[in-house]
C-alpha cells in the first residue's frame, strides 16, 4: 500500500497516549537527561507554522536521547495567566477561566497531531489552584526571608529577628531598603509589633514599598518595563504613563552579583548573557553627598568617575524624585509642574533610550559640592530615573556627551579638570588620561591616584565612600487586575500579613465584571464578602505573570505531589533541565526571574543547583511570507479615459515588479505612457503611493494583504480571492498568460498580514512527518528564516521514496534477509555518523538533506535488506516518529521507543576501492574501480583486461601508461 500517512499518524498517536509511551520515571537506573520547552501562553488564535519550531527541535533531541539510553523528562503545560484573556472577559463578560481552557484544548489538539513526545501525565497550568498554590507559597517564603550579606545567601526572617534580639542592627549586613533604622536590642524589644513589622518590612525579599511604575489608564493596571513600547502597551497599544503606588515589589537585586557571576556556568548563548549582564549593570564607583543649599537635606549620587567631581556644573534628579516638590523655587514651580507632566507620557524604557533630545527644568534651588565648596544648579531632566541608583546624577560636561550637550543646551559652565583633555569647547572628551587640572587637591595626580585619595577622603570627611552599584533594580511585582495568582496576604492595621500555610491556596473569587472599582481598586476589589476571616481586607493586586513561570520546571519533576511542590527525591533525581529551548525576548524577564527564584530556593534548601537551565537554546523566528496584490486607485493624464473605464471602478494588477522591462511591457500594453526615468519597481513597492513626471500623476495604487492560504506558489486563487473579500468580487483582473502573480515580501507573521500559516491546513496535505521534517529543513535552528510553502512538497516526496525502499512495485511490504553489500552497509554508516553528529550539535537542517541523500543511494542501489532498513528506521524515527513506528512494527518489532539507535561502524566508511578516471591520450573515456591495494603494474594489467578499456582502444597497443594511485589511469596510443 502506497503511504497512507493520515492513517498512520491518527494510529500511532493513538498508541502512545493509549500506553502512555513518553511517560517518565523518576527511579530509573538510566541516566537522566530533562528537556524543556517554554510553556505557552494558550492564545485563542491557536499556533501556527512558527510555533513549533522549537518544539520539534527539542522533540527530535529527547527522542533521541530516548534511543541513546537515556531516561528523558519531556514534559509540556501551559502559562496560562495573561492578559489577552482578561481583557476578552472584559469585552465579553466570559470568565477568563472558560476561554483559557477553549484555548488549551484547541492547542492539545494541534500538539498532539505534530506527534510529540510529551509526558502528558505532567501537565501543569499555572492558572490551576493545585499549582499556583505552591507559587503562593513561594512568595510566603520570600516573604519569610531576608539577605545576608555575611553569608551570602537568603535566610529566614527568624535569623535576623534572633540577630536584632541580640545585638540591635550594629552588626547586620543585609540587602534591605536604605532608610533602615540604628537600634540597640533594647529599643528592639521597645519597639510595639506594628514598628518591629514596619522594620522588618525593609529586609524582607519581598515587601511593600511606594514604587514608580508604569501606569496604563486604559488596562487598569500595571505593566512591566517589557510590556511597554514606546511609550504603549504591547498589549492594545494603550497609552502609559509614570505614577508613584505601594506595590509589592522582589528584592532581585540582593542576587545581582549571583545572577553575574553564574553566567560564566552556563552554556548559553552569549548574547543572551550578555543581555542580562547589560541589564543588571555592575558599576564599580562611589557615592557622593551633595547638601542642599539653605537646608538640611543632602542629596546622594553615585558616579563611576569619582576623580571628576571638581569638573561637576550640576546636579540632576529625577522629575517623580520625592524631593522635587519641596526643592523647587515658587518662581520655578510651574515650569517644573510642565516639565514633570511631559515625562509622565514616557515609560522609563523611552527615557533611558532618547540619548538624542535634551530637556530639563531648573528647580532654582542650588547645591554644594562637597569637595570645592562651589554653588552648583539643581535640575531635573527625564534621563535620570528615580528607581535607579539614588535619583540623582552629577553632571561633568567635559568629561561625558550627554552632560556636555545639557550644560551646551543650557549655557551651564564646562569646566576642564584633565590637561590631557581636548577641545571641550567642540565635545566632550572622557580621557583618564594626564594629569588633573582645576581640580583642588588632586591637582597634578593621575588617575589611580586621584580615585583612591578621593574615596578616602570622602569617607573620611563623612560625606561618600567607595561602592558597588546596578543597574537593575527590584522587580514590582503587583499586577491591578483579575486573572492572575492572588497573593497571599491580608492587612491589619494597614500592615501585610501572610496567610497560614494550610490556608492555602488562596483561590480567585468570583466578580461580577472584570474592571477596577468604581473608586479605583483593582478587580478583586469587586468580590463581596471576600475578606480574611470576615474582618481583614485581603491584598487586592495579583502576581505578575512570570510569577508562576518563574519555577514551573520543579513542578514537572513531581506534578501530582499536594505535600510539596515537588518531593526532594524527585529533585535529587532530576536535579535541573539538561536543554531548555524558546526565544531570546524572555532575556531579562522569565529567564532572569527564574535564575533568581532558583537560587533563593537553593539557599533555602529546597533544591540543589544554583542555576536552573544548564542549556539554553533561543530558536529563531519564522517569518511570515506575505503575498500581496495591486489596486489601481487613481490616474492622472498618462492613462486615457477609456483605459481607466475599462478597469472599471477596482481593478487588481499584476506586476513582476522585480524585473522592470516586463513591467514597462505591461503597462504599454495597458495604454500607460511610458517615460524612461520612472522606477517602477519603487512605484509598485510600497503600500499606497504614486509617482508624478512633469506634474502629472502616473500611477496611484493600493497594495493589499492577500490570504496565503489561498495562494499557492504565489500563483493567486481569483474565486477564493473574491468570496474572501467580498468588495472585489466584481473586480476586473489583468492577468499575465492567464494567470495572477501575487507580490512577495517577507516579514512578521501575524493574524493581521493574512500571513500565517495553520499547520492543521499541510498536516491534512502532507502529514506531520513531513511538517516535523520541513520546519527543520529551513534553517539553522537558531536563525530566523521565511515560511515558504513551496518547498514542502519536496519533503512530502522524500518520505513516500523512503517508504517505498520497504515495498515492491505493488506495494507490498517486502524486505530481504540477504547480507547487506558494502555499498549499502556504507550509506547506511554515512547517514548514523552524520545524524548522531548534527543532533548532538544540534544542526538538525543538515539531517534532513543528509536524509535524502542516503535514501537516494540505498534506492539506486535497490536495497531492501533488511540489516540496512531497520537500522534507517531507528535512525530517521526522531525526526519523523509515525513513519518509522509504522515501519518497525512492519519489521516485526514493538515499540519504537524502546529501540537502540545503531552503532556506527567506521570500518564501512574505509575507501578500498576507487574509481578510477581512464583516459587515453589525456581524454577521459570511462571510471573503473579499482582497489587501492593495488600497485601500478597490477593495476595496468586490470585495466586492459577491461572489455570497456579494449573497445576504445580498438586493437592499439599502448606506447605508456601513466598510472598515479588514487588519482588517474591514462593510457597514451
Amino acid at each position: 500500500m502506497d503511504y497512507q500517512f493520515a492513517a498512520i499518524e491518527q494510529k500511532w498517536q493513538k498508541y502512545w497516549a493509549e500506553n502512555q509511551s513518553f511517560k517518565a520515571e523518576a527511579n530509573s537506573n538510566k541516566p537522566k537527561y530533562y528537556v524543556l520547552d517554554m510553556f505557552p501562553y494558550p492564545s485563542g488564535a491557536g499556533l501556527h507554522v512558527g510555533h513549533p519550531l522549537g518544539y520539534i527541535a527539542s522533540d527530535i533531541f529527547a527522542r533521541y536521547k530516548r534511543l541513546k539510553g537515556f531516561n528523558v523528562l519531556h514534559p509540556m503545560g501551559y502559562d496560562s495567566f495573561g492578559l489577552p484573556a482578561e481583557q476578552y472577559a472584559i469585552q465579553t463578560g466570559q470568565h477568563p477561566a472558560v476561554t483559557t481552557e477553549t484555548n488549551i484544548n484547541t492547542y492539545r489538539r494541534q500538539l498532539d497531531q505534530i506527534g510529540f513526545s510529551f509526558d502528558w501525565s505532567r501537565e501543569v497550568r499555572t492558572s490551576d489552584p493545585a499549582y499556583y498554590k505552591w507559587t503562593q507559597w513561594i512568595f510566603m517564603q520570600l516573604f519569610n526571608s531576608w539577605y545576608n550579606l555575611e553569608t551570602d545567601k537568603a535566610e529566614p526572617i527568624s535569623t535576623l529577628i534572633a540577630k536584632f534580639n541580640e545585638a540591635g542592627s550594629a552588626d547586620v549586613k543585609a540587602a534591605c531598603d536604605e532608610d533602615t533604622k540604628n537600634f540597640l536590642p533594647t529599643d528592639w524589644a521597645a519597639f510595639s509589633e506594628e514598628e518591629k513589622q514596619v522594620e522588618l518590612l525593609k529586609y524582607r525579599l519581598t515587601y511593600l514599598k511606594e514604587s514608580t511604575v508604569n501606569w496604563c489608564p486604559a488596562l487598569g493596571t500595571v505593566l512591566a518595563n517589557d510590556e511597554v513600547k514606546d511609550g504603549f502597551s504591547e498589549r492594545g497599544g494603550f497609552p502609559v504613563e509614570q505614577k508613584k503606588m505601594m506595590q509589592w515589589s522582589m528584592r532581585i537585586t540582593a542576587y545581582a552579583d549571583r545572577l553575574l557571576q553564574g553566567l560564566d556556568t552556563i552554556d548559553w548563548p552569549e548574547p543572551m548573557k550578555e543581555m542580562q549582564r547589560n541589564w543588571i549593570g555592575k558599576s564599580v564607583g562611589a557615592s557622593v553627598k551633595f547638601k542642599v543649599e539653605n537646608s538640611d537635606k543632602q542629596i546622594e549620587v553615585f558616579t563611576t568617575r569619582v576623580d571628576t567631581i571638581f569638573g561637576v556644573s550640576y546636579l540632576v534628579l529625577a522629575p517623580e524624585h520625592e524631593w522635587v516638590a519641596e526643592l523647587t523655587t515658587p518662581a520655578q514651580k510651574a515650569d517644573i509642574e510642565n516639565y514633570i507632566l511631559q515625562t509622565k507620557k514616557k515609560s522609563e524604557l523611552d527615557r533611558m533610550a532618547d540619548a538624542k533630545t535634551v530637556s530639563g527644568a531648573f528647580t532654582g534651588t542650588y547645591v554644594v559640592n562637597p569637595v570645592s565648596g562651589d554653588r552648583v544648579q539643581l535640575w531635573i531632566a527625564d534621563y535620570v530615573l528615580a528607581g535607579y541608583g539614588t535619583g540623582a546624577v552629577m553632571g561633568v560636561p567635559s568629561g561625558d556627551q550627554r552632560d556636555w550637550l545639557f550644560a551646551t543646551h543650557f549655557n551651564l559652565p564646562i569646566i576642564q579638570i584633565l590637561d590631557a583633555q581636548k577641545d571641550i569647547d567642540v565635545q566632550a572628551d572622557p580621557t583618564k588620561e594626564g594629569k588633573y587640572i582645576n581640580s583642588g587637591f588632586i591637582n597634578g595626580m593621575e588617575y589611580k591616584e586621584a580615585v583612591a585619595f578621593l574615596n578616602k577622603w570622602l569617607e573620611d570627611q563623612g560625606v561618600g565612600k567607595a561602592k558597588v552599584n546596578f543597574r537593575q533594580r527590584d522587580a514590582i511585582f503587583g499586577r491591578q487586575r483579575y486573572w492572575g495568582e492572588p497573593i497571599p496576604v491580608y492587612f491589619k492595621d494597614g500592615l501585610p500579613y501572610l496567610l497560614k500555610e494550610e490556608e492555602l491556596p488562596l483561590v480567585l473569587p468570583e466578580i461580577d465584571k472584570y474592571l477596577p472599582t468604581e473608586t479605583g481598586e483593582p478587580p478583586l476589589g469587586r468580590a463581596e464578602g471576600w475578606k480574611y476571616e470576615d474582618r481583614y481586607e485581603y491584598e487586592l493586586s495579583t502576581m505578575p505573570g512570570w510569577a508562576g513561570s518563574s519555577w514551573y520546571w520543579y513542578r514537572y519533576m513531581d506534578a501530582q505531589n499536594d505535600k510539596a511542590f515537588a518531593s526532594k527525591e524527585a529533585v535529587g533525581y532530576w536535579k535541573d533541565v539538561d536543554l531548555y529551548i524558546g526565544g531570546s525576548e524572555h532575556a531579562t524577564g522569565h529567564l532572569l526571574y527564574s535564575r533568581f527564584w532558583n537560587k533563593f530556593l537553593k539557599d533555602l534548601g529546597f533544591v540543589q543547583e544554583e542555576e536552573p537551565f544548564k542549556k539554553l537554546i533561543n530558536q529563531g523566528m519564522i517569518q511570515g511570507r506575505s503575498n500581496f496584490v495591486y489596486r489601481l486607485t487613481n490616474t492622472k493624464r498618462i492613462i486615457s479615459h477609456n483605459v481607466l473605464q475599462s478597469l472599471k471602478y477596482l481593478s487588481s494588477i499584476n506586476f513582476d515588479i522585480n524585473d522592470v522591462n516586463h513591467t514597462k511591457d505591461i503597462l504599454k500594453a495597458l495604454k500607460f505612457e511610458y517615460y524612461s526615468d520612472v522606477d517602477y519597481k519603487d512605484i509598485l513597492t510600497r503600500d499606497v503611493g504614486s509617482h508624478s513626471v512633469d506634474g502629472g500623476t502616473i500611477i496611484k495604487y493600493q497594495r493589499t494583504n492577500v490570504d496565503v492560504n489561498i495562494v499557492e506558489n504565489d500563483l493567486l486563487d481569483i474565486d477564493k480571492f473574491k468570496v474572501w473579500r467580498e468588495e472585489f468580487s466584481n473586480a476586473e483582473f489583468i492577468l499575465e498568460n492567464g494567470k495572477y502573480v501575487c507580490g512577495v515580501e517577507v516579514e512578521k507573521m501575524s493574524k493581521s498580514k493574512f500571513n500565517v500559516v495553520n499547520p492543521d491546513v499541510l498536516i491534512a496535505q502532507y502529514g506531520a512527518d513531513t511538517l516535523r521534517m520541513y520546519e527543520m529543513f529551513l534553517g539553522p535552528l537558531e536563525q530566523s528564516k521565511p515560511w515558504n510553502t513551496n518547498g514542502i512538497e519536496g519533503v512530502f516526496k522524500f518520505l513516500r521514496k523512503f517508504w517505498r525502499l520497504f515495498h515492491n512495485e505493488a506495494w507490498e511490504f517486502t524486505v530481504s534477509d540477504a547480507e547487506p553489500t558494502k555499498a549499502e552497509l556504507k550509506a547506511l554508516h554515512k547517514i548514523i555518523k552524520k545524524v548522531q553528529d548534527d543532533i548532538e550539535r544540534f544542526s538538525f537542517n543538515t539531517s534532513v538533506s543528509s536524509f535524502m541523500i542516503a535514501v537516494n543511494e540505498l534506492t539506486d542501489l535497490k536495497c531492501n535488506k533488511r540489516a540496512i532498513l531497520q537500522d534507517l528506521v531507528v535512525v530517521l524515527a526522531a525526526y519523523a516518529p509515525h513513519i518509522c513506528e509504522e515501519l518497525w512494527s512492519l519489521l516485526g518489532h514493538k515499540d519504537l521507543t524502546t529501540a537502540q539507535f545503531p552503532v556506527f561502524n567506521p570500518n564501512y566508511l574505509i575507501e578500498d576501492e576507487f574509481a578510477y578516471p581512464i583516459s587515453i591520450n589525456g581524454k577521459m573515456k570511462m571510471n573503473l574501480n579499482l582497489s587501492l591495494a593495488l600497485e601500478a603494474k597490477e593495476a595496468e594489467e586490470a585495466v586492459l583486461a577491461n572489455e570497456q578499456v579494449q573497445g576504445f582502444l580498438n586493437g592499439a597497443t599502448p606506447k605508456k601508461i601513466i598510472f598515479v594511485k588514487g588519482k588517474i589511469v591514462n593510457i597514451v596510443i
